[in-house]
C-alpha cells in the first residue's frame, strides 16, 4: 500500500466508525502517543521553560481524565513556555501535537481530529522503522500499527 493510500485508507476508516469506536480509538492512540513523555532527553525538556514542562506533564498524565477545558489550560502553559526557537526536537513536538489533536477533538467532536492522531501515531512508527513509502504496510510495525487502527475503527 502506497502512502496516499494508507491515508485514504485512515479517511474512511475515521468517516465509517460510530462515536464509541472514535472515542475509544482516540483515547488508545493519545495514550499510546504521550506515554513516553517521561522518557523524553532532558534536552528537550530544556526547550520549555519550567512552568511549561510541568504542564506537559500533568496533560500527559491525566489526557484520559482531565477534561477539555484542563487540557486546553495546559496547552496554553505550554504554549507560553516554549523556549525553542522555531527547531522543537520532533519527539517533544509530536507528544505537544497529539495533545492538541485530543483535545480539540474533546472541544468540537471533529472526526478530522482522530483522523490527525492516526497519523501521527504511523509517523511515529514510520521514524522508528523507515517504511518505504511505495509499499508502506511492508515492515511489519507498520502493518501492526495500521492494523491496530483499523481494528480499533471497525470493532
Amino acid at each position: 500500500m502506497r502512502y496516499d493510500e494508507l491515508e485514504a485508507a485512515i479517511v474512511r476508516l475515521v468517516r465509517d466508525a460510530g462515536e464509541d469506536n472514535l472515542r475509544t480509538f482516540g483515547a488508545e492512540t493519545v495514550v499510546r502517543l504521550v506515554r513516553d513523555e517521561a522518557a523524553l532527553d532532558p534536552a528537550d525538556q530544556d526547550q520549555l521553560d519550567p512552568d511549561a514542562a510541568a504542564a506537559l506533564g500533568a496533560a500527559c498524565e491525566n489526557v484520559l481524565t482531565a477534561g477539555p477545558a484542563e487540557l486546553r489550560a495546559q496547552l496554553t502553559r505550554i504554549d507560553d513556555g516554549i523556549l525553542a526557537d522555531g527547531d522543537m526536537d520532533p519527539e517533544l513536538l509530536s507528544v505537544i501535537t497529539a495533545l492538541e489533536h485530543w483535545t480539540t477533538y474533546l472541544e468540537t467532536g471533529l472526526r478530522g481530529e482522530l483522523y490527525e492522531l492516526a497519523i501521527r501515531s504511523i509517523e511515529q512508527v514510520d521514524f522508528q522503522v523507515s517504511a518505504d513509502l511505495g509499499d508502506f504496510l511492508a515492515e511489519p510495525e507498520m502493518a501492526a500499527e495500521y492494523a491496530r487502527i483499523t481494528r480499533l475503527l471497525t470493532a
